[in-house]
């Protein structure tokens, strides 16, 4: 249950939605009970009993018993009419008495469930956003190791799962009571009796429910987790149709996903007899309550300790007992899977970063000196791909590193925007090593143009506006045009308003390409880090890219990452990294002469 406490905490201000529906729930319980309460007075006038009609000249005491009521509907009729009031009048102020209580009983049920509601969509969505901000707030390290699909499921399927189980509990767990309670009253003022059976009998139904529904929270886990394999595959399969068709695989990808969404469906279907179960058995056990109350409620009409109307309204009463009562361990049925969902919410909410703030960060206003690193080791997972390096990038520097695939090159880079905190050794900027700096400020100096580029469902105006976001249209367009791309983009449907779809598909690789470097203008950054920014462009769009690029890097400290060395040939220092380590450093020319590691990688690519 400290999983369920902690998501209500959620709801906070707890009383600004618990007051006034405690209020709203027991005046509906109240109302609701005179409307069946009313039986007896409406049996007694239709079925002849002449003791309704008479004369009650005093307004009596009040009392708790079914005879008060009689007396003081008698007294209300002698009041209005006289001693000459009949059968007729009565049905007619009890019939004005009945749509009284209903009216109320149901306006306050309204109430009561729009602050309930109001509460739960308000709790899910403080859920959702501190579930989404934690994610955002995570090391990009994280991403690596975790499923994509697992965290949108948990962000979204779960968090819909904890809406639907613990906060509709907390519902029940507000109204039903009220509604038993003054139920129990009722029964109580009409026969001690029947009650004391009635309260000895109902704990057996809490019992036989609760055997019914206690291994449900563990099939929730499971169904929960698979869900999440669902939506990853969903994910990877959609992005990835052209490779799948392309290597005629689909019949196998949909068999994955069949044998998926197959064992999943079994899971459900498990937990669905359980859930089903316990209402219809608690609507049996009710009826098998009824029938022994009908003998035993026979019998003391017979003799005479009860009237028939107050055994029918007794009937009717205790009918509605169990409606709150099969509601509340349908309630309990679904909590466990409410709850199951919830501690996968709670898990990605509580992961934290091991990314973390110094506790007195200093800003960096502004990049003055160069980056050095010193005896930098960083590992992933125990593999140490990061083995003591150091290196110097002077300010307005443009520094190459190149090596072959794995090295570390893209590690290197990715340390200095501290995506990834090292093992030992410092990053320097400025003589400050990096870690004292906050990450925003230190980030609010960095650039990044990477192979993979990532461009959101959006227009091409917000795209290019990430990088600044208090930009005007006109330093947009002005980024647009260093980056080559203004031409293209004034030749799409609606300009910088066009929509470029999921991923930027719309538009070709190199016009992505450019969008990001537009970007990465935009932002004006101090230091700029590109990395394998023109890999995967053809011949044509990499020439085009390559001169924004150009203009990008003019007086800026740049990190360039390239396989193609035409490109770092001008470089102002080439470090060649493999396996973790400088195997070499120097400027082209210089490297050539050696003729080590760095010729071999020209002479492969044929540039000798």
């Amino acid at each position: 249950m400290k999983t369920y406490w902690r998501l209500l905490g959620f709801a906070r201000p707890l009383g600004k939605y618990a007051v006034p529906y405690f209020f709203y729930t027991l005046l509906h319980a109240f109302f609701n009970l005179f409307n069946y309460v009313m039986i007896i007075p409406i049996l007694d006038v239709l079925f002849g009993q002449e003791a309704i009609v008479q004369s009650v000249v005093e307004k009596p005491e009040f009392a708790l018993k079914t005879s008060y009521l009689r007396e003081i509907i008698n007294y209300f009729m002698y009041q209005q009419y006289g001693a000459q009031y009949n059968t007729m009048q009565i049905l007619l102020l009890l019939a004005l008495f009945l749509i009284t209580f209903s009216f109320f009983s149901n306006l306050f049920r309204y109430l009561g469930q729009r602050t309930m509601e109001s509460m739960k969509i308000r709790t899910l969505e403080k859920i959702r956003n501190r579930t989404f901000d934690n994610v955002l707030d995570l090391q990009v390290g994280y991403f690596t190791n975790e499923r994509k699909g697992d965290i949108i499921s948990k962000i979204t399927s779960d968090v819909q799962v904890v809406q639907f189980c613990i906060t509709n509990t907390l519902q029940v767990a507000f109204r039903d009571p009220f509604l038993i309670i003054f139920y129990m009253l009722g029964m109580l003022v009409m026969s001690w009796q029947l009650t004391l059976f009635s309260v000895l009998y109902l704990p057996v139904v809490a019992l036989v429910i609760g055997f019914i529904v206690k291994k449900l929270r563990r099939k929730a886990t499971i169904g929960q987790e698979t869900y999440a394999d669902m939506v990853t595959m969903i994910d990877e399969s959609v992005n990835g149709v052209k490779i799948i068709k392309a290597y005629n695989d689909a019949d196998t990808v949909k068999k994955k996903f069949y044998e998926r969404n197959g064992f999943y469906s079994r899971v459900m279907w498990s937990m669905a007899k359980r859930q089903q179960l316990s209402s219809p058995t608690s609507e049996f056990l009710g009826i098998t309550a009824m029938s022994v109350l009908l003998l035993f409620g026979g019998k003391l009409v017979m003799d005479g300790s009860l009237t028939g109307s107050e055994f029918i309204a007794y009937l009717a009463i205790f009918s509605q007992i169990t409606r709150p009562m099969r509601s509340f361990t349908d309630a309990f049925a679904n909590i466990n899977q409410g709850i199951a969902a919830g501690e996968r919410v709670l898990e990605l909410m509580d992961t934290k970063s091991v990314i973390e703030e110094d506790e007195n960060p200093v800003r960096l206003e502004e990049f003055r000196q160069g980056i050095e690193f010193r005896g930098v080791r960083f590992s992933y997972e125990n593999r140490e791909v990061i083995c003591g390096v150091d290196l110097k990038i002077e300010k307005g520097q443009t520094v190459a590193l190149v090596g072959g695939s794995g090295g570390g090159k893209s590690t290197l880079s990715d340390l200095v925007s501290r995506f990834y905190d090292i093992d030992s050794g410092s990053i320097l900027i400025d003589g400050v090593d990096i870690r004292r700096y906050s990450l925003r400020s230190l980030r609010d100096h960095i650039g990044i143009v990477t192979q993979d580029t990532v461009l959101f469902n959006d227009t091409i105006e917000e795209n290019i506006r990430m990088g600044r976001r208090d930009a005007t249209i006109d330093e947009i367009i002005a980024a647009a045009k260093v980056a080559n791309a203004h031409e293209f983009i004034m030749e799409t449907d609606s300009g910088y308003r066009t929509n470029i779809g999921d991923r930027g598909m719309k538009l070709s690789g190199g016009q992505r390409q450019r969008l990001s470097i537009a970007r990465a203008v935009l932002k004006n950054p101090a230091i700029l880090v590109l990395d394998e920014a023109t890999s995967a462009l053809d011949t044509e769009s990499e020439k085009i890219v390559q001169q924004a690029l150009d203009s990008l890097l003019e007086g800026r400290t740049s990190i360039v990452i390239a396989h193609r060395l035409s490109t770092v040939a001008n470089a102002d220092k080439i470090y060649v990294v493999e396996h973790g380590q400088i195997a070499e450093e120097g400027t082209h020319d210089q490297l050539m002469q050696k003729k080590g590691v760095y010729y071999k990688l020209i002479q492969m690519q044929q540039m000798v």
